[in-house]
Order: C-alpha cells, then sequence, then structure tokens
C-alpha cells in the first residue's frame, strides 16, 4: 500500500553498522527510502551503502559517534548535501557494556557507578544527541518521524542488565515527553515513537544466550521459556513495525512505544 511507502523519504540510521541496524537498512531501502548509514566502523558502514547502491538503491557512509556533536553535525551536513533532506531518524545505537552489569555474586551496595553512567551516556545521550542534530533538519524541512529503540528490560526486571534498564526506561519517558513537546511546537508534523524488541540475538548477547555450538546457554533458555513463541526474534521482523512508524500509515501514532517481543512482556510464566 503506498500508505507504507518510503519513497522520495530520506531516513539515518544510527547504529548502522550493527546487527539490528542491518535489517533496519535493508527495510527501509526495499520501502523506497534513501538511507544514511551511520556508525564508528568505516568499511562496515560503506561495505553496506555499497551493497544498497549496486542493488539500485540509494545510499550514502557516515562516520560518526552519536556521542560526539561536531562529528553528527558533520554527517547531517554530508546527508543534506547529497539528499536535500531528512526525513527519518532511526535511533539504532546502543548497548550494553560489561561494567553496567550486576553479577549476582556483587555486592549490591558497591556498584559501578561509572560504569553504570557509560551505558546510561550511550544509551540515553546516544539518542538524545542524535535527535539535537538531525531533527532540528527535519524541524526545518516541515516534517519528520524520530524511532527511538527501547527494550524489554524497561518494561519488567530483567537480572543482571542495571544499567541497560536504567537507560532504557529513560528512553521511554523521553519519546513520551518529547513527542508531546514537538506536537505543541510543531503540530503532527514531526513524530516520536519507539520499538521495543523482545530477544533478538546481536553480537553483543551472543555469547550470554548462546553456546560456541549454537545451543542456549542457562539465560538464553529462561529467555526462550518466557516468550511464548519459545524462539528468539528474527532481525527482520522489526522491519514491520519500523516502516510503518517512519512513514504514513502510522500519522496519527506518537509517543508510543511499540513491542515486537513474541510475547515476552504480557507473559507471567505462569
Amino acid at each position: 500500500m503506498e500508505i507504507f511507502s518510503l519513497k522520495n523519504k530520506v531516513v539515518i540510521v544510527t547504529g548502522g553498522t550493527g546487527v539490528l541496524g542491518e535489517a533496519f537498512i535493508n527495510g527501509i531501502v526495499d520501502a523506497g527510502g534513501a538511507v544514511a548509514i551511520l556508525g564508528r566502523n568505516q568499511a562496515v558502514a560503506e561495505q553496506r551503502a555499497a551493497d544498497v547502491n549496486n542493488r539500485g538503491g540509494r545510499a550514502i557512509a557516515l562516520v560518526a559517534d552519536v556521542l560526539n556533536e561536531e562529528s553528527l553535525i558533520a554527517a547531517r551536513g554530508k546527508v543534506l548535501k547529497a539528499f536535500g533532506r531528512i526525513d527519518g531518524l532511526v535511533n539504532g545505537a546502543g548497548g550494553n557494556k560489561p561494567a553496567g552489569v550486576i553479577d549476582p555474586a556483587a555486592d549490591i551496595f558497591k556498584l559501578d557507578m561509572n560504569g553504570l553512567r557509560d551505558v546510561m551516556d550511550l544509551n540515553l545521550w546516544g539518542s538524545m544527541l542524535p535527535t539535537q542534530v538531525f531533527g532540528e533538519a527535519m524541524a526545518t524541512g516541515g516534517q519528520g518521524s524520530i524511532v527511538n529503540i527501547s527494550s524489554m528490560a524497561s518494561q519488567t526486571v530483567i537480572s543482571k542488565v542495571l544499567g541497560y534498564t536504567l537507560a532504557k526506561t529513560a528512553i521511554d519517558a523521553y519519546t513520551r515527553w518529547f513527542a508531546v513537546e514537538m506536537a505543541a511546537r510543531y503540530g503532527d508534523k514531526l513524530r516520536m515513537n519507539a520499538l521495543a524488541p523482545g530477544f533478538f540475538i546481536t553480537e553483543q548477547n551472543r555469547n550470554l544466550l548462546t553456546q560456541p555450538d549454537g545451543s542456549f546457554t542457562q539465560r538464553g533458555l529462561s529467555v526462550i521459556r518466557q516468550t511464548p513463541f519459545k524462539r528468539f526474534g528474527d532481525p527482520d521482523e522489526l522491519v514491520g513495525a519500523l516502516i510503518w512508524l517512519l512513514s504514513d500509515a502510522s500519522k496519527f501514532v506518537t509517543g508510543t512505544v511499540v513491542n515486537v517481543d513474541g510475547g515476552f512482556a504480557v507473559n507471567s510464566g505462569v
């Protein structure tokens, strides 16, 4: 349907060199959009952009750090020079760090506050800063849709990942707050929503959830038991909700967190 098309839209994907970022990029291109692939790994960003262009899509690679405003401003200039506009932003950069993980045997009153702060910075400021930089260009252009990445950790307690939980809970609050403020200033022209993925295998969590032979760890088995679909998600299964949020099909939707989790969040386990 035409309302789900991203034809003539330009979308920036931060974290575009990651596993989920690759699915986001391909989905946007398949929906007719042009994509700017932003990440710190230049080789991967350029290869993914080349792959898109070689199959008839439109893409550019942007090497930038989501915590460095100057690099983001430079990236914005490159996008506007290449495409003349910015219509969408996917804040896909984020993830966990070992210092933000609390082992069950650790002293809960001796937390690594700097480690927790680093995880907060990456996930929260790493979404807010790109929004400040690229959202400004959307406002100038008169329209845009911003999609943040939330998590099951913001909706239910998941052991060990305190830093990530704090960060993604903040993302949910930011999504709601900023959506209302943009509406107050720009009406229905600028929107912000979030995707909350369930459990997907990425490079960051692979060793936590699976064994080298592909079987599940105890933590992986716990996730499967809690997920009614009894499996992990495939990154491509996030694409439908993402395209909906970026497209005109969701033009009356803002401030919403959309779960794509195989039922994990609603399952009591009983």
